[in-house]
């Protein structure tokens, strides 16, 4: 049997053929980004890479690969004695590494001497990226969207899990993007992943949706926290029928007290997101915020920000770039709650 070479964009194409996606990288570089799916059985962990790129630097190539070669067949035994012992001659693995293919041809010649046949993406990783970034503009144009609109608070994340849970096809960015999309939006305990994470995120879930189906998606701006939504798609999004949802203020309040409830219990946490509104809103008037929420006064801090700070903002952003936004259907559940937002997408699903 001999290893048969892949082209990144026919490896994506037939994903769905291969057993099993191997990312022969370290830990580090598979925690920031990765093909759908991959398992990680790093050729060399982070610390041996780290290791043995030293040697190759300060002693001499020659004697990194010596000892590199030790410890990438020790590793690559575990990992045959761990997942493999039991798993028969049919087994077909897609095996990939950073680039230049020595870690994961090293594991392919082992996987391919004992009968399995492999693949190994050619170009690695960085091919895999560079073909996704190419084939990203087309996913995001070939799906027909339905856009959430609606201010601060009125439940467009709520509405998008439930039209999830009704069957609908749901591109929840800030899901993928681990951040609330707003200078209070990041989570505690939740770290956003990086530009490439989130960019592969955005394509699997485009690349597997049906085009016959609408897809629906909140109208977020360009950026969510840190990280880029793909040119392409926020074009699409903004050219897109919109849904405007809509809930009392009252409701809204109490929405975001529910769904920022760690504000609540951690006002010095509160204090210091709110510091980063100081160049908009002024000294004065953040100082007087931060006094009210040390003081267990929330309710009041958070309708302000919703009517004087980020219901202007709002406004003026959404009929700039959503082009259809002012023939939007109306949507208007009958309360906040997640029984409401099911009603509301069951019919809308229908």
């Amino acid at each position: 049997m001999t290893v048969q070479l892949i082209a990144a964009a026919d490896a994506i194409a037939r994903l769905a053929e291969f057993s099993a996606v191997i990312d022969a990288r370290s830990e580090a570089e598979y925690a920031e980004d990765r093909l759908p799916g991959a398992l990680n059985w790093p050729t060399l962990n982070d610390e041996e890479r780290h290791r043995i790129g030293t040697i190759y630097v300060q002693v001499n190539p020659f004697e990194a690969r010596k000892r590199g070669a030790a410890i990438a067949a020790a590793n690559i035994a575990r990992h045959i004695e761990r997942e493999l012992i039991d798993t028969p001659k049919g087994w077909q693995p897609l095996v990939y590494c950073w680039r230049g293919g020595k870690r994961s041809g090293s594991l392919a010649l082992v996987l391919d001497q004992i009968g399995f046949k492999v693949s190994v993406i050619e170009g690695g990783y960085k091919a895999f990226r560079t073909a996704v970034l190419a084939d990203l503009p087309q996913q995001a144009r070939r799906h027909q969207y339905r856009v959430v609109c609606g201010p601060t608070g009125s439940g467009k994340t709520r509405l998008l899990q439930a039209l999830e849970r009704a069957g609908a096809q749901v591109l929840d960015l800030e899901d993928l993007a681990s951040h609330r999309s707003s200078v209070l939006g990041l989570v505690p305990g939740q770290v956003q992943p990086g530009q490439k994470r989130f960019d592969t995120l955005v394509w699997d879930k485009l690349r597997l949706f049906d085009p016959a189906r609408p897809v629906f998606i909140e109208s977020e701006s360009k950026k969510v926290g840190n990280l880029a939504v793909p040119q392409a798609l926020i074009e699409a999004m903004r050219a897109s029928p919109c849904l405007d949802l809509q809930l009392p203020d009252d409701e809204r309040v109490k929405l975001l007290l529910e769904d920022y409830a760690f504000f609540v219990a951690d006002p010095e946490l509160f204090c210091e997101r709110l510091d980063a509104l100081v160049m908009l809103r002024g000294k004065a008037v953040v100082q007087g915020w931060q006094a009210q929420v040390r003081a267990g006064d929330v309710e009041p801090v958070v309708r302000e920000l919703l009517l004087q700070h980020y219901d202007p903002g709002y406004a003026a952003s959404i009929e700039r770039n959503f082009k259809q936004y002012g023939t939007a259907q109306a949507l208007v559940p009958a309360d906040r709650s997640p029984a409401a937002m099911d009603d509301l997408a069951r019919a809308l699903v229908a």
